[in-house]
């Protein structure tokens, strides 16, 4: 190292050192976290070795909850390796859905009778979107997708049905859903509707009221809440007629009043009240139909109490109702939904209506941060947050709170 480099390897080493001790962190535990050897942390912060390399910084800020700037006085641009691996898949991702065969990397075939390997894949696919592992889903879903696709078409009779079903279960809610909070609403599209495509085969009532779920669900994403709200009530009227079925469709009915509540909150053509009262009417239906199924899994969703309570949580905070939505989660356990992502949106819910309510900011803060906690892939690419966040760092807050945002804000690509 020259002069300069050894000036600023002192000063950083410092600082890390600092920092750390700050947070209560020990040698040896920033080494577990980060990956690093304890001896090359040692040196660093005994300005021994320069820390600038990206990697490292984000590593070691990630680590402490910090902004990589004030390890190294210098902004640094945010890294998320996971997000960066979920994007870089979308080109193959985007061929799938064109219906181009994405060869395997291994080259294996699959079995002569492959329902029941293409089944653990499917549900290994949604339990990896539930749980916000976005890059790990976006490199499997393309050659799921063209496997699928190809196993379908080389079957008749009642295996077709089951691989047709198998594929929808794999737009729904995986594709879709990725594509959606991923910020690719056009590909959230197309891949909804190759799964109405493949549902029209099915001939199935059900099925098609489960395809205008999901289209509601991109109609929202594009910004078209009233074009979503059709395909809702249309949806609805249809499964009123299926309820003697068993618990499914009920758990989809209740789904579908969730959702129409969440679009009427963003239809702006009703005034303010109505959609207080449209949207509570929604959620009373679907709190109904939720006492009667319980807590579920079906259609891969999550619908039940609880999940009906966070959309309590979250309608109220979409209506600016924020009071109301901190007394609402105030009575709510989350941890009741094995799903991470549905946690993660009560607790950044909860955490932007804190944010509005004079002096909660360091209580919205923490929540904030758990919801990172519980899923930091989705909150990453969550454009409220991000806002949130913003809005927080220009509130006045202490300067232990105003660290946490600071490191929140670099890792969710807010301004700070």
């Amino acid at each position: 190292m020259d002069e300069q480099q050894s000036y600023r390897a002192t000063a950083i080493g410092a600082g890390l050192r600092a920092l750390r001790r700050q947070r209560g962190v020990s040698l040896k535990n920033l080494a577990q976290q980060t990956g690093i050897s304890q001896g090359y942390l040692s040196m660093i912060e005994n300005g021994k070795r320069l820390l600038d390399s990206t990697v490292l910084i984000d590593s070691i800020a990630d680590a402490l909850r910090i902004s990589p700037a004030e390890l190294t006085g210098q902004p640094v641009a945010p890294m998320d390796p996971s997000a960066g691996g979920a994007h870089a898949m979308i080109p193959a991702l985007r061929l799938a859905l064109m219906g181009l065969s994405v060869p395997t990397a291994s080259g294996d075939r699959l079995p002569d009778d492959p329902v029941q390997l293409l089944t653990a894949r499917v549900a290994r696919a949604n339990n990896l979107y539930h749980a916000s592992e976005y890059g790990t889903l976006a490199a499997e879903l393309p050659t799921l997708l063209s496997d699928l696709r190809t196993a379908a078409d080389t079957r008749h009779g009642c295996v077709r049905q089951r691989l047709l079903q198998l594929l929808a279960g794999t737009y729904h809610p995986a594709c879709v859903l990725l594509l959606k909070y991923l910020g690719y609403p056009d590909l959230a599209y197309v891949a909804v509707t190759r799964a109405a495509e493949v549902i029209a085969e099915l001939e199935d009532a059900q099925y098609g009221a489960l395809s205008d779920f999901f289209t509601a669900h991109v109609l929202l994403a594009a910004g078209s809440p009233q074009q979503a709200l059709a395909h809702t009530a249309r949806a609805i009227s249809v499964l009123e007629g299926q309820l003697g079925s068993g618990r499914a469709p009920q758990a989809l009915l209740g789904e579908l009043h969730l959702i129409s509540a969440t679009a009427i909150t963003r239809d702006k053509s009703r005034p303010g009240e109505a959609r207080r009262f449209d949207a509570e009417t929604h959620l009373a239906e679907a709190r109904r139909l939720a006492q009667f199924t319980g807590e579920t899994r079906d259609w891969h969703l999550n619908f039940g109490l609880t999940n009906v309570a966070i959309h309590h949580v979250s309608l109220n905070a979409a209506l600016d109702r924020y009071g109301a939505a901190v007394r609402a989660g105030d009575a709510l356990n989350p941890e009741v939904i094995t799903a991470p992502g549905r946690r993660m949106v009560y607790h950044a819910d909860l955490g932007r209506s804190l944010a509005r309510l004079r002096g909660r900011e360091g209580d919205a803060t923490r929540e904030l941060l758990l919801a990172e906690q519980v899923a930091p892939q989705r909150l990453r690419v969550d454009p409220l947050v991000r806002d949130c966040v913003t809005y927080l760092l220009r509130r006045p807050v202490p300067s232990h709170t105003r660290r946490d945002l600071r490191g929140l804000a670099h890792r969710v690509g807010a301004p700070h």
